[in-house]
């Protein structure tokens, strides 16, 4: 902000510059005429002459008006910014995480980033501004780039269809679980133009049904009178032919209809009305009808048209379960689940203070442990992982090549017992209280969630009976998962094979096995890491392998002894 000031005192004083040179200018043609040779004096010196002077003077007193306004306009352009991105940045910068916990918050700051504020760089760059350039220059190598900015938009896109948010609530803000953060409402908004770069970039991905719902919203914003630079004939055109491609032709014709009344020398629409009104005769003709029924009036929403199948074949069960619809709580399984004081076996370390246990699922047997991490243990684990948090990656399961996958989208870092105490304190404990041996266990794998942050349903263990990684400490045979945060919405913890979902609880952590002690797999262990709707979702976890249990976790008598 001190270099975009620098630069507006920079403006002014180069405006006032360049009018002292443009008299100079003015002043040395008239010279020039006095001093040439005498012939062109003579001219000069007839009234005619001088008239064309004066308008010629005329002309470059214009121009240099002309210039004048379009760099005043410019400089308020530039001055609109100023004051409209520092009263942002004291409000984001008042509470960093509190600003961010809100997806539609997290969204337009990488869009900022990698567009508008490459837009501000445009204008300025129209003349000298070393101060902001050389500023730019610093910092762009930590904006985000094209791809953020698509993958935050996808991340809406992923909440909107989870949670079932219509576009109208999602682009005014309103979203389930907000609360406040330190007295302010974190709020915000979608423009028109906004909801027109959703529409568009689910466009572009030949997501029809989403570039239904979001040009929708853009036409409907617009049509409700908010300014916008995107065209509202752009806007008719993304949404006519995305309506043809779901399947509605008289909505496809009518939306066509009124993208040629605004625009008729429009390139596609002429061409694009003729082909609709061409399939439409012939399916009525196909159904016996002579005539149509008139296009539907109301407005599109999220159950206008059927969503398209995805490659997920438990979706909508996973999707229902994350917005705690579908849970297979009877109250049957309810009177099996109890609560106990766990001192892992007498363990010496757990006498004294034994941790508190509640049963979460009775099959497959989930515990929660509270008060598993303190508050100053969970600041120090997120301290050491920040610096090193990367894109959280996968196995491929054909190659067994670590790769990043659009499933799996957050952060994540290792961390050794001799990183810090606090470390090694966490494993011992976990330990303790599992009573199974981590001395082959993977390192604590820290990760954050951010704006849409989820991990779609997958196994903990490995189905690729030969790989090579199992040869040494064996198969995970359990998950140790501690919730570092809590959620103000969404991030649930789902298994959609037996419709359980657990909800993150700042300093709890929950542990399941994932094989029988057949060594089998146990299938119904698929979970899921909700997308993060409201808030930031951070988690520790421990994935704790076969070898050294032989004697904490015997196998079964039998080969199919899952007990």
């Amino acid at each position: 902000m001190r270099s975009l000031q620098k630069h507006l005192r920079g403006v002014g004083l180069l405006l006032r510059l360049c009018s002292t040179m443009a008299t100079f200018l003015v002043l040395t043609l008239l010279t020039l005429s006095s001093v040439s040779s005498p012939v062109q004096a003579e001219i000069f010196t007839s009234i005619g002459q001088m008239t064309d002077l004066i308008f010629a003077e005329r002309e470059l007193v214009q121009s240099l008006k002309e210039y004048i306004e379009a760099e005043e306009l410019k400089l308020e352009a530039v001055k609109s910014w100023a004051n409209k991105l520092d009263m942002l940045t004291h409000a984001s910068t008042s509470d960093p995480e509190g600003f961010l916990a809100h997806p539609v918050n997290a969204y337009k700051l990488m869009k900022r980033l990698n567009t508008e504020w490459s837009d501000l760089e445009s204008l300025v760059l129209q003349d000298p501004s070393d101060g902001f350039i050389s500023n730019m220059s610093v910092h762009r190598q930590y904006f985000p780039d094209e791809e953020d900015e698509k993958g935050a938009a996808k991340a809406l896109l992923r909440l909107q269809d989870t949670y079932k948010l219509d576009s109208e609530s999602f682009s005014k803000g309103k979203l389930p679980g907000q609360r406040q953060h330190s007295g302010v409402r974190y709020n915000a908004e979608l423009t028109v133009d906004d909801c027109f770069d959703m529409g568009k970039l689910a466009y572009n991905e030949n997501d029809h049904y989403h570039s239904v719902l979001w040009m929708q919203q853009a036409l409907r914003q617009m049509d409700s009178g908010e300014d916008a630079k995107t065209a509202k004939a752009d806007i008719l055109d993304y949404l006519s032919y995305s309506v043809y491609q779901m399947g509605d032709l008289p909505r496809a014709i009518e939306l066509t209809r009124r993208l040629v009344a605004i625009d008729p020398s429009h390139q596609r629409a002429g061409a694009n009305l003729r082909y609709f009104e061409r399939l439409l005769s012939k399916e009525l003709r196909d159904r016996g009808r002579s005539q149509q029924e008139p296009a539907d009036e109301r407005p599109i929403q999220l159950d206008t048209y059927e969503r398209p199948k995805d490659y997920l074949p438990e979706r909508e069960v996973y999707e229902a379960l994350c917005r705690g619809e579908g849970v297979k709580m009877t109250p049957k399984r309810r009177s099996r689940l109890f609560c106990r004081y766990q001192d892992g076996n007498r363990n010496p370390r757990l006498l004294l203070k034994p941790m508190k246990e509640e049963d979460e699922w009775d099959s497959p047997h989930i515990v929660r442990f509270l008060d598993a991490l303190s508050d100053e243990e969970i600041e120090k684990i997120k301290e050491l992982a920040k610096p090193n948090l990367a894109r959280a990656t996968v196995r491929d399961p054909n190659t067994g090549v670590l790769t990043v996958a659009h499933y799996r989208v957050s952060k994540s870092a290792w961390l050794e017992g001799e990183d810090d105490p606090v470390i090694a304190r966490v494993n011992q404990r976990i330990e303790d209280v599992t009573g199974l041996s981590v001395n082959t266990a993977e390192l604590l794998q820290v990760a954050n969630y951010g704006v849409g942050g989820q991990y779609e349903p997958h196994y903990d263990f490995s189905r690729r009976p030969f790989d090579s990684n199992l040869k040494v400490d064996g198969n995970r045979l359990a998950t140790y998962l501690n919730y570092m945060s809590d959620v103000e919405a969404g991030g649930a913890t789902v298994f959609p094979d037996f419709g359980a979902a657990i909800w993150p609880r700042k300093g709890t952590a929950v542990f399941w096995y994932n094989l029988f002690r057949s060594g089998e797999g146990d299938y119904r262990t698929r979970h899921a890491a909700c997308p993060v709707l409201v808030g930031s979702k951070w988690v520790s976890n421990k994935w704790i392998h076969e070898r050294g249990q032989e004697f904490r976790r015997p196998c079964g008598l039998t080969e199919g002894d899952r007990s």
